[in-house]
């Protein structure tokens, strides 16, 4: 690892190598921000270690991606931050594109519910252990996942009943 993180960050990347070098897959930084990428079964073990070792208390967000390549489709990204230290780090899990799913993290901040849910609706990862996994925009019988990237842009019609766009006149 040829990079500069300061004192805190730098803390954890090594803690992490020694005692989860088997579940770290990369360390780098992009635009300023220290990344690091997991194997996903380990992301709830993982986060417990973060926040309770190194006070990075504060889950910020919950992010989903799609790579749109062969292996490892989608992305899940967590952006946690140490109110403490002042620092932010995202730790990141790629996931199959047949059944993406990955480990809920509630049990480690509750506001990861909200955040997973909406991961969930627009890219169909699903969180084993989430308390209440369901639809949070689009309606629960709705068929598709409107931010991968094979979702057609104008959306796909008649897949959902839409309002009149003329007023009714009597």
């Amino acid at each position: 690892m040829n990079m500069e993180l300061s004192e805190t960050l730098q803390s954890v990347v090594d803690d992490l190598s020694e005692n989860y070098s088997e579940h770290l897959i990369d360390v780098y930084q992009s635009t300023g921000d220290t990344f690091i990428r997991l194997q996903p079964d380990s992301i709830v073990e993982v986060c417990k270690y973060i926040k309770n070792e190194h006070h990075f208390i504060y889950l910020a967000d919950i992010l989903g991606a799609d790579r749109f390549t062969s292996e490892e489709r989608f992305e899940v990204i967590y952006n946690i931050v140490s109110l403490r230290d002042r620092e932010r780090l995202f730790l990141k899990v790629w996931l199959e594109e047949e059944e993406p799913t990955v480990d809920s993290i509630t049990d480690v901040w509750q506001s990861a519910s909200w955040h997973e849910r909406q991961v969930y609706d627009m890219f169909g990862v699903r969180f084993n252990n989430h308390p209440d996994m369901r639809r949070i925009y689009m309606p629960e019988d709705f068929d598709y996942y409107p931010l991968r990237k094979e979702f057609p842009l104008l959306g796909i019609p008649g897949s959902i009943e839409l309002p009149s766009s003329t007023p009714d006149t009597e």
